[in-house]
């Protein structure tokens, strides 16, 4: 009822969700219905890939190409095109001459993938492999899990989510947005507010706080990281915070040794915390195996199964659960072009800079929804997206109204906000200590900063402030 459009008064209250997290096609099945109701498919091409978007100065336009040859010559061009939509599929030796079935979790077949009585190869550990492990499990014959690094995960607790408990959100959803809506990650705060987070969890008393981590770790879903107000600020708090959790994993998983390779020893936070139904369990299953590809890297894969350690691992499907090039992945697959033909993905080559994680310096024109330097990926990714969505709006009708028809980021201001965003990032602990998609490292190549800005009411702040000063930071034409 928070991961859900809120523009829309009459279809928040009409619609009825079937569960607290539901599932992928219940989730579908809602966007198709808002695509029907706003009539939205006679405004889309469907099937259509973009190639290239080139900035003309001489007409303050951009010229987009496409793969079957469309081009469309626009004042404005706005990337939506998602955080979490490049798929990363990495090469490894030999899976060319692999005689089994491939797929990866990131662009998963419409059609059912039959796994029974087959031997699967699982590669990745992140959100999408603990999620897709104890159900692949449920119905394979033989499942290895090849684990580079362990996860931090936590119990969904999902459950059928009864009407009366959806009418009582109805009754006041207003409200219910607006609290989601000033919290520090834009969800949640039904929750928060349930369990009042204790000050910090080094100071509390051990009895204390061995009742809050319970209580929370019992609701299930990403309130555990909320238990205590200092759990991403202090590295003390946060190494108990952690502690709690690899407790549990040796309390869930029951050969000692599988456990303690389930067990990660980084900073809590700094990767995306998981959420999970039995993923620990599943481990005690007889079918399920781990390898650890840390000790002992994949060698290649060979056409009967995978190499690790000179032991050829059989398998009949191999599963890349291997997540995605985020945040700018998908913008830096297609050639955008600016001011002089400078390419945006050799601006970013360095750090990717954004003014407000919504303009570009040498980019007129040109608006990225949840962009680098938003605070998208650490919030509630559609208040962050309606957040975006109204800025920009408001912004072309404000440029219409005045007869405005080129906008660009100063080139100061974009400096300064990059700033900003590694100074916040500096402050918090959850922003070190890992490798991870936050910072760009799970892509070869890719530079290693952090991308996100921490902190969403913060940042909406800023962004009505700079609106307020006469958009200060953007300069029109």
């Amino acid at each position: 009822m928070e991961y859900s459009y809120s523009f829309d008064k009459e279809l928040q209250q009409e619609w009825v969700w079937s569960e607290r997290y539901s599932p992928q096609p219940e989730i579908l099945k809602y966007i198709n219905h808002v695509a029907d109701r706003l009539k939205l498919r006679d405004d889309i091409k469907f099937n259509t890939r973009v190639k290239s978007a080139v900035f003309q100065e001489a007409t303050n336009t951009w010229v987009v190409t496409t793969d079957n040859g469309l081009h469309v010559v626009t004042r404005f061009l706005i990337m939506a095109t998602g955080c979490l939509s490049a798929p990363n599929q990495p090469h490894v030796k030999g899976l060319e001459s692999f005689q089994g079935k491939v797929y990866y979790t990131s662009s998963w077949p419409h059609e059912p993938v039959p796994l029974a009585g087959k031997r699967v190869g699982l590669i990745g550990t992140g959100s999408s492999g603990v999620q897709t492990l104890p159900v692949i499990a449920s119905e394979a014959a033989e499942v290895t899990v090849f684990q580079r690094t362990p996860v931090y995960s936590v119990p969904a607790r999902n459950r059928p989510l009864p009407r009366d408990e959806q009418d009582k959100v109805k009754a006041n959803y207003d409200a219910f947005r607006q609290l989601n809506f000033n919290s520090p990650f834009a969800l949640l705060m039904s929750d928060v507010l349930a369990i009042n987070p204790g000050p910090s969890v080094v100071a509390a008393d051990p009895a204390d706080r061995a009742r809050r981590f319970n209580e929370t770790w019992e609701r299930g879903g990403l309130i555990y990281l909320l238990t205590y107000q200092d759990q991403a600020f202090n590295e003390a708090s946060n190494q108990l915070s952690a502690e709690f959790i690899r407790e549990k994993i040796r309390a869930a998983v029951k050969d000692p040794a599988t456990a303690e390779k389930l067990c990660p020893h980084y900073t809590l936070g700094c990767k995306r915390l998981c959420v999970d139904t039995n993923y620990f369990d599943t481990y005690n299953r007889p079918n399920v195996h781990l390898v650890d590809i840390n000790a002992q890297p994949i060698e290649e894969v060979t056409p009967k199964g995978i190499m690790v350690g000179g032991k050829e691992h059989q398998v009949d499907v191999i599963i890349f659960a291997t997540g995605f090039d985020a945040i700018t992945g998908a913008l830096n697959r297609i050639d955008i072009r600016g001011v002089g033909g400078k390419s945006l993905k050799e601006k970013w080559a360095v750090a990717p800079s954004t003014y407000l994680g919504l303009g570009v310096n040498g980019f007129p024109n040109l608006f990225t929804i949840t962009g680098p330097g938003s605070p998208s990926v650490l919030s509630n990714m559609v208040v962050a997206i309606e957040q975006h969505v109204d800025w920009i709006s408001d912004c072309l009708t404000h440029m219409r109204s005045k007869n405005l028809e080129r906008i660009e980021a100063d080139s100061a201001a974009e400096a300064a906000w990059l700033g900003h965003v590694n100074a916040v990032a500096s402050m918090v602990v959850i922003s070190k200590g890992c490798n991870s998609w936050y910072n760009g490292s799970n892509i070869a190549g890719k530079p290693v900063t952090y991308i996100p800005l921490v902190g969403f009411p913060q940042y909406v702040a800023k962004c009505t402030e700079c609106v307020q000063n006469g958009y200060q930071g953007f300069h029109f034409k």
